[in-house]
C-alpha cells in the first residue's frame, strides 16, 4: 500500500458513547467514502442541511452555512490523520463526538479492525512555504517549511508539580504514535467546578479523563505513559491541524499551546495564499523520502 494515494476504511465502524461536555448518549457510524470526499460529517438527528465538512477556521467545532455543528472531534481527527485516512463519511446523531476513554485509542483499534482501503487517486497535501508564528503572552506556536514530514515539537508548563514541564517531538508520518493515540485528556481537580459552572464536562469522569489533584493522579492505574500529558496535547494538535482538510508538510513548534492557539495559527496561515501551496502527488509509488517540488503539481 503506497503512502501517496487516498485511503478510506474497508467497512463501517459503529461507535456508541457519551459526549464529554453534553453528557448525552451518542451513536456514530464511520463509513467508507470515495476519493476526494474528505472527512464529511452528517447529523442524522436532523432532516435537512445536515452535512458538514471539516474546516480549518473553527477549531474543534465545525459547522455548515446553516449553523449545524459538530464538536469535540479532535481525537477522531487525530486518529484519521495518523492512520492516513483521507475520506470517510461520519454519521452522528448528536452535536458532540463521543469522548470514549478520552484518547484516540478506541478509534485506532476500530480503524485497524475495519481495515484500510487504498485507491489509485493521488493525495493532496498542504506544503508550508513561509514560517508563521503566533504569540499570546507566554504561549507560542509556529509552523515552518519541512521537506517531507509533519513534525510536531510540543512543550507544556504547569504550576502543578506532578505535571510540571514536559516536552516531546514526533514525526507524524514516520514515528510510532501508539503513546500519542493512547494518551488521555486531563484536567486539574480544582478546575472541575469551573467547568461545571460553564455548563461543560457534564459527561466527564475518571473513565474518560485523567484528573490531577495536588501531587496525585486520581485515576486507578495512574498514567498510561510517563509523558501522557504532553502526548495528549500532541494528539489534539494533530486533530486540529487535520481540520484543514489535507495532510500538512511542515514543522510545528509549540509551547504552552492548545486548541485556540493552533486555531489562530491556522487562521494566520490561510489568510495569505503565499504562505502555503496545495499540491498533488503525481507518482503513485515513489518513496515519501524522495518527495520534492519537481514531482508536485500545484492545484491551487
Amino acid at each position: 500500500m503506497t503512502l501517496l494515494t487516498q485511503k478510506t476504511i474497508k467497512k463501517e465502524i459503529k461507535i456508541n458513547g457519551i459526549g464529554l461536555h453534553s453528557g448525552q448518549n451518542v451513536e456514530m457510524t464511520i463509513k467508507p467514502a470515495e476519493p476526494n470526499t474528505g472527512i464529511l460529517f452528517k447529523r442524522t438527528d436532523l432532516d435537512i442541511n445536515n452535512y458538514i465538512v471539516s474546516s480549518a477556521v473553527l477549531c474543534t467545532t465545525i459547522s455548515n452555512d446553516y449553523g449545524v455543528k459538530i464538536s469535540t472531534l479532535e481525537h477522531l481527527m487525530g486518529a484519521l490523520c495518523g492512520m492516513g485516512i483521507d475520506n470517510v463519511l461520519v454519521e452522528i446523531n448528536n452535536e458532540e463526538v463521543p469522548i470514549l476513554d478520552g484518547s484516540a485509542k478506541i478509534f485506532i483499534e476500530e480503524i485497524n479492525k475495519a481495515g484500510i482501503k487504498d485507491s489509485n487517486i493521488p493525495i493532496k497535501i498542504i506544503k508550508i512555504e513561509k514560517k508563521i508564528t503566533f504569540v499570546d503572552g507566554l504561549k507560542t506556536i509556529s509552523i515552518e517549511p519541512s521537506k517531507v514530514s509533519l513534525d510536531i515539537n510540543f512543550e507544556i508548563k504547569y504550576a502543578n508539580s506532578l505535571i510540571g514541564t514536559q516536552q516531546n517531538s514526533v514525526s507524524v508520518y514516520d514515528s510510532d504514535l501508539t503513546k500519542i493515540y493512547n494518551s488521555r485528556t486531563f484536567c486539574l481537580y480544582e478546575d472541575i467546578d469551573k467547568l461545571k459552572k460553564m455548563n461543560l464536562a457534564k459527561g466527564g469522569s475518571l473513565d474518560n479523563a485523567v484528573v490531577v489533584k495536588d501531587g496525585k493522579i486520581l485515576n486507578k492505574g495512574g498514567l498510561r505513559n510517563d509523558q501522557e500529558f504532553v502526548n495528549h496535547k500532541i494528539l489534539d494538535c494533530m486533530g486540529d491541524l487535520y481540520l484543514s482538510g489535507y495532510k500538512i508538510i511542515g514543522k510545528i513548534v509549540c509551547s504552552q499551546g492548545g486548541h485556540q492557539l493552533t486555531n489562530q495559527l491556522l487562521r494566520n496561515l490561510f489568510k495569505d495564499n503565499s504562505n502555503f501551496t496545495i499540491i498533488e502527488i503525481k507518482e503513485k509509488t515513489l518513496s515519501s523520502s524522495l518527495i520534492n517540488k519537481s514531482i508536485l503539481r500545484s492545484i491551487a
